[in-house]
């Protein structure tokens, strides 16, 4: 569960039961007619607060004051201890709480479900209120007597007051004191896990930032991870860059599992791994799911709601579901290699798992030839991009090693082959003599900065003159105001403005590997001055306001800030010694 909560206290956005549910508050989409879960203050308006995560936590708690009055507003998600795994209930909780003084507060509860298409019908309950419609149940249970919620009106704030509002019918009753044993758990839970993150020494509390909010994004039923939980934040303001990101990209999520991994996290990655075999079983890959391994993401236009700053179309569902892209195979056999390689997972885990990666490695092979629409998921534009075709060769390249592995020699020779043919060809064709870097399309002529990976996957080492040549290039040609843009040429909706987050991460990390680490630091300080107040990164920034676009918390660009922290706390501890204990 995620809700997004702004410094006015106000929860904009919230999908229930799932992450990929329609809304019932969404005033990020549209002031008006989203819907939304507000406290208002003394004059009934709203007071912007200061926001903080419980330490090591995905507990919120935002400070209000107001003249000579304060108070506290702590929201979560319970997230229960249950022996080896947790128990987390669709539902989230508010606690009002006095700091000073008797402020006199409004509570304005405004579901609008599906989109804000529907009135919910409401029923009052000796504990609060419930709603209900056509496909969908909700029930806000408080201590706050009815009347104080069924209508907004003024009261004093002189205890604390709980608002739990949680999907279907209501379960055993909601009392204060269950709700602090459920935030005492919660908070005792998410400590419990941030213990045992492996953190570099550069940066170490982001990343455990960055760490908390990727878990948010992991579906604990199915093994899905979503992308970002928000749909239609558009990728620059004024334009119909505007698309739904709450469901499982395969690639993101192979991505967030090697994160995981690198932290010292494996149960995500088993799990989705898990996810990946039901929908492989299924039929043919494709590169998002619904995450309960629905296939069908409709694309449709919701035209009632007005979008993210008055910017539309608000989407539902995502055409890439139906795309072509290369890569994907690529993205998988890596994951699949780096958790059966590591001697923490259970051997077991290997079991059943070679004939899936024959069909990657195959399918791979069969797709390396041919054009797609590449990592950005262009939407017309096929051709023949460098970065999938690097990705074809990484399926071949490491499912040879994973057959070796596994004890299939045949398969293993056969795809070296292939990988060295490969990689001849993307070195080749993929680095432009005259241009002086490494092209978005093989024989192109643009810069893309997905190329930055290329080190990382191993397809090329970072202190190659041909990739030291791409990282000035790209400084020059793709940065602007120090933040990496994706690319320049125009796509399928005219010139692209906006630099995408996870780049300039790419880009640290990728002058860290070439050996260039005061300047892989500098890219690094200069993109975190992006993460808002709390700590979370956006998909996208605009280089000349520094405004936050995209759909927001963005899983892929925690990712990438985990990596390049990662990768440059390594190399600077090798550099100064550190790499011995009590370093």
């Amino acid at each position: 569960m995620i809700a997004l909560v702004s410094p006015t206290g106000s929860m904009d956005w919230l999908c229930m039961p799932r992450f990929d549910d329609p809304s019932v508050f969404a005033r990020l989409l549209d002031d008006e007619s989203g819907g939304a879960f507000r406290f208002l203050g003394p004059e009934g308006g709203e007071v912007r607060g200061e926001m903080a995560y419980v330490r090591n936590t995905n507990v919120l708690t935002t400070v209000f004051r107001s003249g000579d009055t304060a108070w506290e507003v702590v929201d979560f998600a319970p997230r229960l201890p249950d022996g080896l795994s947790v128990r987390a209930p669709a539902a989230v909780v508010r606690v009002l709480r006095p700091v000073t003084g008797a402020p006199l507060l409004v509570v304005d509860v405004d579901p609008r479900p599906e989109y804000g298409a529907v009135a919910a019908e409401r029923w009052e309950r000796p504990d609060g209120l419930e709603y209900r419609w056509a496909r969908g149940r909700m029930h806000l249970a408080s201590n706050l007597p009815v009347s104080y919620l069924r209508e907004p009106r003024p009261f004093v704030l002189n205890r604390e007051r709980y608002f739990v509002l949680s999907w279907g019918p209501a379960d055993e009753r909601w009392t204060l004191e269950r709700v602090h044993r459920e935030l005492e758990l919660t908070v005792a839970g998410w400590r419990a896990w941030a213990r045992t993150c492996a953190l570099p020494s550069f940066k170490p509390e982001s990343v455990l930032r960055s760490a908390l909010c990727l878990k948010l994004h992991t579906c604990e039923d199915t093994g899905a991870i979503i992308a970002a939980s928000t749909t239609s934040v558009p990728e620059a303001l004024g334009t119909p860059r505007t698309w739904d990101y709450r469901y499982c990209w395969l690639r993101d999520a192979a991505f967030v599992v090697e994160a995981f991994r690198r932290l010292s996290h494996l149960a995500e990655g088993e799990r989705f791994l898990g996810f990946l075999r039901d929908i492989a079983e299924a039929g043919p890959l494709q590169p998002v799911y619904g995450i309960d391994g629905r296939r069908d993401l409709p694309e449709t236009i919701l035209p009632h709601l007005v979008g993210f700053g008055g910017t539309g179309p608000v989407r539902v569902g995502n055409a890439a579901a139906l795309q072509r892209q290369n890569d994907l195979c690529g993205e998988l056999v890596l994951s699949i290699d780096a958790l059966l390689g590591d001697p923490r997972v259970d051997p077991s885990a290997a079991d059943g798992l070679f004939p899936l990666v024959t069909r990657l490695v195959e399918e791979a092979i069969e797709a390396a030839p041919t054009m797609d629409t590449g990592i950005w998921e262009f939407r017309t534009l096929l051709r023949h991009y460098t970065f999938s075709r690097v990705m074809c060769w990484a399926a071949a390249d490491r499912g040879a090693r994973l057959a070796r592995r596994l004890g299939h020699p045949e398969p293993a020779a056969r795809w070296e082959a292939f990988a060295a043919r490969q990689r001849e060809t993307i070195l080749a064709r993929g680095f432009s003599e005259e241009r002086g870097f490494f092209t978005q399309a093989l024989d192109g002529e643009f810069p893309d900065a997905s190329n930055l990976l290329l080190p990382t996957i191993g397809i090329i080492d970072a202190r190659d003159p041909r990739f030291g040549a791409t990282l000035d290039a790209y400084a020059r040609d793709l940065a602007a105001n120090g933040l990496m843009r994706r690319y320049r040429n125009a796509d399928d909706f005219g010139d692209t403005t906006s630099a995408f987050t996870i780049c300039s991460f790419w880009w640290a990390e990728a002058l860290a590997l070439a050996g260039r680490l005061e300047e892989a630091v500098e890219v690094y300080e200069r993109v975190s001055q992006y993460a808002n107040p709390v700590g979370l990164y956006s998909e996208d920034i605009d280089p000349e306001t520094g405004a936050l676009l995209g759909n927001f918390p963005q899983a892929y660009t925690h990712v990438g800030a985990i990596h390049a922290a990662m990768t440059i706390g390594a190399l600077l501890d090798a550099r100064d010694g550190k790499v011995r204990a009590w370093g």
